[in-house]
């Protein structure tokens, strides 16, 4: 590998690694598609690569929200009791899936995520920053296991954590406040990462070279992400994300479509 390659997946682990810790969502909804498109991966090399580096944003930013306590532990052990059951099927599956039919499901995914943060930039464009969080009760534990358990497929099947489905599922069924959702997801997505990476690495779908340059960005923009976060309105965060998203939710069915799936 040359170094340029080694610096820019060093880039793209920060960059990953920044918006993941801020926006609780793991990084690898944006570390897929771009190895896929730019780096000329194969999907589950990517997505198999993409789950260490959620361990990774888990591992680095958990410990900063615990001590800011900003992390629902309580919440996030018992959401990950249905998170790791659905990580560890559908990482079975997922082998024996089309590469074609998961990039379309990874395109969706990601028109499902870029709907959801325009939907929550809007309707939380009129109120102030918080920088503590507010009192809450948590409600809705049956929703929110039955949607747990399908982030934990997403995470198995697509390598994304499964935190751009928790964060709207505690934030908006169960009433729990923005951070503190993300916060929680962090907490939980790098055990439901673990399930599901051994199976891919059993199958040789992990890229150790590709991991080494990838995991030390992650690790510094985890660090970095997790200590700015208090400090960057959510809205900005969320906006940059849907910009991002978009873009490669376009790259990527332009690669399904002209059949350069690998």
């Amino acid at each position: 590998m040359s170094v340029e390659t080694t610096l820019l997946l060093t880039v793209l682990g920060f960059g990953a690694g920044v918006l993941g810790a801020m926006a609780g969502i793991g990084g690898g909804i944006l570390i897929v598609p771009t190895l896929v498109i730019f780096f000329n991966v194969p999907l589950p090399q990517a997505i198999g690569t993409s789950l260490v580096a959620v361990i990774a944003t888990s591992t680095a930013t958990s410990s900063v929200h615990l001590e800011r306590h900003r992390t629902d532990a309580r919440l996030g052990i018992t959401l990950e009791l249905a998170t790791t059951v659905g990580a560890a099927v559908a990482a079975m599956l997922a082998q024996h899936i089309n590469r074609t039919i998961l990039a379309l499901l990874f395109v969706g995914f990601l028109a499902y995520s870029v709907v959801a943060l325009v939907r929550r930039v809007w309707s939380s464009r009129a109120q102030p920053q918080q920088d503590e969080s507010p009192a809450y009760q948590v409600r809705g534990y049956p929703a929110g296991l039955a949607v747990s358990l399908v982030a934990g497929a997403m995470s198995g099947l697509l390598g994304i954590g499964g935190g751009p489905i928790l964060v709207p599922a505690m934030y908006l069924l169960m009433g729990v406040p923005l951070r503190v959702a993300a916060a929680t997801s962090n907490f939980m997505i790098g055990a439901t990462a673990v399930s599901s990476a051994f199976i891919y690495y059993g199958h040789g779908n992990i890229r150790l070279d590709i991991s080494g340059p990838l995991l030390t960005g992650v690790l510094l923009g985890s660090f970095a992400g997790a200590h700015l976060a208090p400090r960057v309105r959510v809205r900005y965060i969320q906006l940059l994300l849907v910009v991002v998203m978009t873009y490669l939710a376009v790259q990527m069915l332009l690669r399904v479509v002209e059949g350069k799936v690998k």
